[in-house]
């Protein structure tokens, strides 16, 4: 494994008795041991381990059938065209997720040895709360690292990555084979059942002693310790339902169609088991958060959020982004002064159903290909800009227009900033922002790391596979139960009681193709698309496709190719580190 130097401050040494590799100012270089009597220094190693968690805005739609981007340049279009290779790899963790386990490992190894505070009391508390945010953190940086890189090699074994639970020093045997993916997934679940056991669900202020959870009173009996340690102040770091979130998480993955092999023993009751532990929390399937649909937009919430809090649709979020608008920046069209980055296709519009729940395909849906936008899921409008949509609030609103005779700079392909596609993505944005060199108005934006409508999904995929449409499992509820409340917030199949849906819930195959489809317009532009197609298996090739309005006059085309190989649905492990290291294995196909 790629060795590293943790640098803190200066320099920060891997192990007790190691030699200075720089010279400098004594006082300025600290040694592991100071940590002991240093808590500040110590959760610092945790901190590396937070700033490293992949972003989940990372655009990989751009390397799918749901989007394209004008930045010619770009990583991501440039894998989907045929650049990708194991010494190219935009999507790769590798380095980084190994870092983070660096951290977490040399924290581990010492957290006992800190004292963390005075009182005897929250020092055990916060020794405690520390330890379970760092196998939690383990947990997860695995998981990334196994959707990244698990695979079947040559051979046809399906392995997953080197699994490193000890720090690495000097001394430590760096040349590690892969562990099979099986026990990649079970050391997931070890670390999340070591987080959930040091964690509480959530961080909240109590009143009394009775409300201090059982597994944290060995601890303490004091109300004001915990809450110090265990209170409102800890909101946004690892906790319990973000664990049973990425166990749900995990078992998804590895139930789907990509990672079936005997030595695989990841079912789909797995999955739903554990989403359907998450969505218990919530309150059960009636508890769909109602905002949870434009939670990016949802001003009031947004504003309002402070001391850590979430909006119902969080389970988990980064900071508050306060007055700023790079998505903006990055994504409006260019007569709204942005970069017009992200470009929906053809494609994805033509997923969103119409407004009565019909695919746009099917005989009953009524869909007018002369009037393609009308009557159609409100979805759409809500996140995507199409020819004579509307953007802006207020005075600032007006509609746009895409064709290519229109004579804007939101025409297709007019300038460098413009879209490839006919469309914008509305997603992600608030239209309260203006980007006006003139008058620049910022508003607060919330990025997600988890939402429930994820957790729900993931259930419903998981029990219509486990159990059919209508199975319940050991919950109370189906996969065609979810999906209705699903649709049924989106406005879709309202006035018919969803004639679509009812006809699919008798048809567990119909009803997969539903799911999956909800799952692509719930989650568009979140960076799903790009590892579902993979672990679902499904065609990686199709053709990126735009349409140009003018007036009456649709106009399809192509837009962008793409060129993967079947060996695609797993990505490679960094060819660097197979050229320094033999025991580590290639996935299939990569060189």
């Amino acid at each position: 494994m790629k060795m590293k130097l943790i640098l803190i401050g200066v320099t920060a040494l891997l192990a007790t008795g190691c030699k200075k590799i720089l010279d400098a100012d004594p006082e300025n270089l600290k040694a592991i041991d100071q940590m002991y009597t240093d808590g500040s220094y110590a959760q610092g190693f945790l901190v590396n381990a937070y700033r490293t968690i992949p972003g989940y805005y990372d655009n990989s739609d751009y390397a799918t059938d749901d989007a394209v981007t004008n930045q010619r340049t770009n990583a991501y279009l440039q894998m989907a065209t045929g650049s990708w290779t194991a010494a190219n790899n935009p999507v790769s963790v590798w380095n980084g997720s190994y870092g983070a386990l660096q951290y977490v490992n040399l924290f581990l190894s010492n957290s006992d040895k800190v004292k963390w505070a005075a009182d005897p009391d929250a020092n055990k508390l916060f020794n405690m709360r520390m330890k379970g945010e760092a196998y939690g953190l383990r947990a997860l940086h695995m998981f990334f690292l196994l959707r990244a890189h698990g695979g079947f090699t040559d051979d046809g074994q399906l392995m997953g990555v080197p699994i490193i639970t000890d720090l690495q020093t000097i001394e430590s045997e760096v040349n590690m084979p892969r562990a099979s993916f099986d026990a990649c997934v079970k050391q997931i679940y070890k670390d999340l059942d070591s987080a959930e056991a040091n964690l509480p669900l959530e961080y909240n202020d109590i009143t009394t002693a009775a409300q201090i959870p059982d597994r944290f009173k060995v601890a303490t009996q004091k109300p004001e310790i915990y809450n110090r340690v265990m209170g409102q102040y800890s909101r946004q770091l690892f906790n319990g339902i973000i664990a049973r979130s990425f166990r749900a998480r995990t078992a998804l993955l590895a139930a789907s169609p990509a990672f079936q092999h005997p030595s695989n023993t990841s079912t789909w009751a797995n999955a739903a088991e554990y989403a359907g532990a998450v969505i218990d929390y919530k309150g059960g399937v009636n508890q769909l958060p109602a905002t949870g649909l434009t939670y990016y937009t949802n001003k009031a919430e947004i504003d309002a959020l402070s001391g850590g809090s979430n909006p119902p649709e969080m389970i988990w979020r980064e900071n508050v982004l306060t007055n700023e608008s790079s998505q903006e920046a990055a994504n409006f069209p260019p007569s709204f002064f942005g970069n017009g980055n992200m470009n929906p296709t053809q494609n994805l519009v033509d997923a969103f159903p119409m407004a009565n729940g019909y695919p746009i395909t099917h005989g009953s849906s009524n869909y007018n290909p002369t009037s393609p936008y009308a009557g159609r899921d409100p979805r759409l409008n809500t996140y995507i800009i199409f020819n004579g949509g509307t953007v802006g609030e207020g005075a600032a609103a007006r509609a746009i227009f895409t064709g290519s005779k229109s004579g804007t700079d939101d025409a297709i392909n007019r300038r460098e900033t413009s879209t490839r596609t006919g469309y914008y993505m509305r997603k992600r944005l608030r239209m309260d922002v203006n980007r006006n060199p003139a008058s620049i108005t910022n508003k607060n934006h919330i990025i997600p790391r988890i939402r429930y409508t994820e957790m729900y999904l993931a259930y419903a995929e998981a029990a219509n596979e486990a159990w059919g449409p209508t199975g319940v499992g050991t919950r109370s509820y189906s996969a065609y139960d979810v999906i209705k409340k699903i649709r049924n917030r989106a406005g879709v199949g309202t006035t018919n009681n969803d004639a679509w849906l009812e006809e699919c819930k008798g048809d567990k195959e119909k009803m997969r193709e539903l799911i999956r489809n909800e799952r692509r317009l719930e989650l568009c532009f979140e960076s799903f698309r790009f590892w579902d197609l993979r672990r679902w298996k499904e065609n990686l090739n199709m053709t990126a496709r735009g349409l140009d309005v003018n007036g009456t006059v649709f106009t399809p085309f192509d837009v962008e190719s793409r060129s993967y190989a079947d060996y695609m649905y797993y990505g490679p492990v960094p060819f660097s580190e197979t050229l320094k290291f033999s025991n580590l294995s290639q996935n299939k196909g990569w060189r």
